[in-house]
């Protein structure tokens, strides 16, 4: 075998490997790592029926035409602290309008979830998912997650921990003007102002 052909097999069999792995490495830290894909939006809304705190029982079929914010959160959860009170006076300043906020309670005791409810004043409904299954039918992969669900019954929006005022009241009008969101929010640690 000449030793130019050999060279070039050398340099293939080391080039094209180490090409592939750097184009791996360039997508992996292009990419968002908090970013986590669902095919949910545009989607229809999974029916679910909670019973509240108060007793009485919430289903999502119940509030078709209006927009819904499903806030998904657990009294040990510190981002979920953080951003309950911003969720407060969002729905006080909303709840006469189109908007219904819905907190689902999961993976968390029934006192201690009461107790949260209590310590920061909330008033829209709240119920527990004692087994999970509204948490699970929604894709929840952690804790606080929002999920927008417009007058249609289709999500619009998903959000993967904690969400700001800004970006929360952007998604609501969204949703009420019947938009899709084209991905998936996540985090906003750094302000729920």
């Amino acid at each position: 075998m000449p030793a130019i052909r050999r060279r070039a097999l050398i340099a293939s069999a080391v080039l094209v490997p180490s090409l592939a792995v750097l184009a791996l490495l360039a997508y992996g830290f292009g990419r968002e790592p908090r970013y986590i894909e669902t095919p949910m939006l545009g989607r229809p809304a999974p029916p679910f029926t909670l019973t509240l705190f108060d007793g009485r029982t919430l289903r999502l079929e119940d509030l078709r035409g209006r927009v819904v914010l499903l806030n998904f959160w657990a009294s040990w959860c510190p981002p979920c602290r953080a951003e309950a009170p911003m969720l407060e006076a969002m729905w006080r300043e909303l709840k006469d309008q189109d908007v219904v906020f819905v907190g689902v309670n999961t993976q968390d005791e029934a006192p201690r979830a009461q107790a949260f409810l209590e310590e920061f004043g909330i008033t829209y409904p709240n119920g527990r998912d004692p087994g999970g299954r509204t948490a699970i039918d929604y894709g929840v992969w952690g804790l606080p997650e929002a999920v927008i669900v417009g007058p249609a019954g289709r999500i619009t929006y998903k959000h993967i921990g904690t969400v700001g005022r800004t970006l929360l009241a952007a998604k609501i009008d969204e949703a009420r003007r019947g938009v899709v969101s084209g991905s998936q929010g996540r985090g906003e640690y750094q302000s729920t102002r």
